[in-house]
């Protein structure tokens, strides 16, 4: 268990504070066009992968990144012997592939369930994290789990039936135990595998439901 007043704990608080940011990838794709998201998108994520890739270069830009972002970036990502990207490039590379690969529909819960779950695991493992899970805490998993649930319950479906929110509930249980086994790649691991479970569970149980319907 970490104390909450901990400089960590609170780096972690800014961190996915900042991380509800990215909430606005999914909310705005509901209601523009793939194409018109994909064209913002993809020059985005390609001019931020090589900023972050130039700092391992390019000293100044270390310098200025650190300056800015640095509260944001774990001791792992700031290591410039350590070429990892930093937690914000892999959203937006999960964000384009999910909404290159997966029905819009099933892309927006996969990225809502990366804001809101990964954020509350981060959080409660942190602070009442006590027995181990994969790679992560029990107790965070559990936070994970409920507030995917929580997700499902909000966010929209197809025709809102019984069926769509248990299998909402599968894919949430599946995020769960990715994010716990997945390790830093889990900003991809999470919303790829509740867009994929739910993709297959609507093929195999709700073969009547177009997934193309919101598009």
């Amino acid at each position: 268990m970490q104390d909450v007043q901990s400089p960590s704990f609170k780096s972690e608080i800014v961190r996915k504070l900042f991380h509800l940011t990215n909430l606005a990838i999914p909310v705005i794709y509901f209601f523009i066009p793939k194409s018109t998201a994909l064209m913002i998108l993809i020059p985005l994520t390609v001019a931020i992968i090589a900023l972050d890739l130039l700092r391992f270069f390019h000293q100044p830009t270390a310098q200025l990144f650190n300056r800015y972002f640095g509260i944001l970036l774990r001791s792992s990502e700031r290591d410039q012997n350590n070429l990892r990207l930093n937690g914000a490039t892999f959203v937006l590379i999960s964000a384009t592939f999910c909404i290159i690969v997966f029905p819009k529909l099933l892309a927006v819960i996969g990225l809502v369930t990366l804001t809101f779950a990964d954020g509350a695991a981060a959080l409660f493992g942190k602070r009442f994290g006590k027995r181990r899970f994969f790679n992560k805490s029990l107790e965070g998993s559990i936070a994970f789990f409920i507030a995917a649930c929580f997700v499902v319950l909000v966010t929209p479906k197809f025709n809102y039936e019984i069926l769509e929110y248990l299998l909402g509930f599968i894919a949430a249980a599946v995020g769960t135990v990715t994010e716990a086994a997945s390790g830093f790649l889990d900003n991809i691991a999470i919303p790829v595998s509740v867009a994929t479970t739910l993709w297959i569970g609507y093929t195999l149980f709700l073969p009547h439901i177009d997934v193309y319907m919101i598009r």
